[in-house]
This record gives structure tokens, C-alpha cells and sequence, in this order.
């Protein structure tokens, strides 16, 4: 087989070039004299055992790890915070079938997409990662779908956006969400909604870095060829787990 001619070290190195800076593999090819196919063949046999090797990994913290590293801020505002979470969308290629491009269509991209969910904990690691879903998945049947609400324990706090509204679903669990104020029929917002929503978004922010983590991976910078369709679960997971290897997120 054409990738016994490389070493373990250069196929690792491989995947992580086409991962991290996106190297087509016509050029990793030719860096590496092999073919194309094998190329293909490396990068998904490597992705299915760091998926498998990474995955293997519990990554959901108990509540007295994350009230062991819950930064001050996060303690004196929201200490039964367990996670932080929202959606991240990856840009697919159109498929020919007008039902599959109608559930795949994401309105908020306008854009066939995959959609899944990321929690990350006060502390900045990502903590839950969910399955890929068709873009059209709206983010309540999202959360229904990707396994967190059988994580979560009674007291629990989750802080999300706007757009979750699921109240509903942590009631049964015993746990609550914390969102930003709604401006919904009102003029303005009275001095401490605006307060408590501009404190809100200075914590929230540290999600929107740890995912800008996972996107510096310039493998997902182009739009994903549907022939990577059985893979993208696997690769967007790897991608999410190896940033948490790259050091603290929240600094004080």
C-alpha cells in the first residue's frame, strides 16, 4: 500500500497540515510524492483513530472541577454556571436534491450547511461537543437531539444566546438558562437589564474564542465537498478536542 512509504510521524504531520492550514492534496502529493488517493486515504484513516483515540476521552467535567476552575467573575455572577453553549454552522456543498438542499439550507448562512452544538465550561474548554446536523435543525430540537440534557444535573445553569430558548427543556432536569435581556415590545432597556446584558456578553465572549479556535483550522475555511460527508462528523470533532491541548482560553 502506497502509504506504507511514509513514516507514522509524516502521515501525522500530513493530516495536521491539511487540517491546521488547509494544504489542497494535490499539493501534500506532491510535498510527500504519493498520490492524491493516498493522500485521501491517510488523512481519513488518521481522523477515524484520533476520532477514536480522542473520543475515548470523558471531556464533560464533574461540578466540583468546574467550581475548582471557574474563574472569580463567573463565581461571583453566575457560580452554578456548568457550561456555556451554541451552535457553530460548517458551509457544504449544495446537494443535487431539492428535499436534502431544502433540510440542509440554513437561513442564518444562506448556505447549505452542518450544524452542531458546542458547550465550553466558564474556564474556556469545550466540555460537549454534538453530532452535525442538517443547517435547518433549529437550535432548540438541536439541543434536544445532541445528548447534553443527559449530562446535566439538578441546579445546573446553562448560559446561552438569544436564539435558545429552552427553558422547557431544563425544567424537566431541574436546571436553568441565563440569557441576554429581550428588548421585545419595550423602547429601551432599564438600566440594570443593560448592565446585566452587557456583563453577560463580556463572559459570553469567551465562547465565541474558543470556537474562533476550532474555525483557525483552515480546513473549514472552504466549502465542504459533499464527498466528505460521511468523515465531517469525525474531523469537526477531532478539530474541537485538539483545541483544547492548545492552552488556558480565560485569563483573568
Amino acid at each position: 500500500m502506497q502509504a506504507c512509504k511514509l513514516s507514522l510521524f509524516d502521515q501525522f504531520y500530513l493530516v495536521l497540515q491539511k487540517l491546521r492550514v488547509g494544504t489542497l492534496n494535490q499539493v501534500l502529493a506532491d510535498n510527500f510524492n504519493i498520490s492524491q488517493t493516498t493522500v485521501s486515504r491517510v488523512f481519513i484513516s488518521w481522523i477515524n483513530f484520533l476520532y477514536f483515540m480522542l473520543g475515548s476521552i470523558c471531556i464533560w467535567p464533574s461540578r466540583a472541577k468546574i467550581e475548582k476552575h471557574m474563574p472569580t467573575c463567573f463565581k461571583s455572577l453566575y457560580p452554578d454556571c456548568r457550561g456555556i453553549i451554541d451552535a457553530s454552522e460548517i458551509k457544504v456543498q449544495a446537494p443535487s436534491s431539492l428535499v436534502s438542499n431544502s433540510e440542509m439550507y440554513s437561513s442564518y448562512k444562506t448556505h447549505t450547511t452542518y450544524k452542531g452544538n458546542v458547550v465550553i465550561s466558564p474556564s474556556g474548554e469545550i466540555i460537549h461537543i454534538s453530532s452535525l446536523f442538517d443547517g435547518s435543525i433549529s437550535d432548540k430540537e438541536l439541543v434536544k437531539q445532541s445528548g447534553l440534557l443527559s449530562l446535566l444535573q439538578p441546579g445546573d445553569q446553562i448560559m446561552a444566546d438569544k436564539g435558545f430558548v429552552i427553558q422547557d427543556l431544563l425544567t424537566p432536569v431541574g436546571c436553568s438558562v441565563v440569557m441576554p435581556s429581550f428588548l421585545s415590545c419595550k423602547q429601551q432597556f432599564y438600566k440594570g437589564e443593560l448592565l446585566r446584558s452587557k456583563t453577560f456578553h463580556n463572559l459570553r465572549v469567551h465562547f465565541e474564542r474558543a470556537i474562533r479556535r476550532v474555525k483557525e483550522f483552515h480546513f473549514f475555511d472552504s466549502v465542504i465537498p459533499l464527498t466528505m460527508a460521511g468523515s465531517i462528523n469525525q474531523i469537526w470533532t477531532v478539530s474541537c478536542l485538539i483545541t483544547n491541548f492548545q492552552g488556558p482560553l480565560f485569563y483573568e
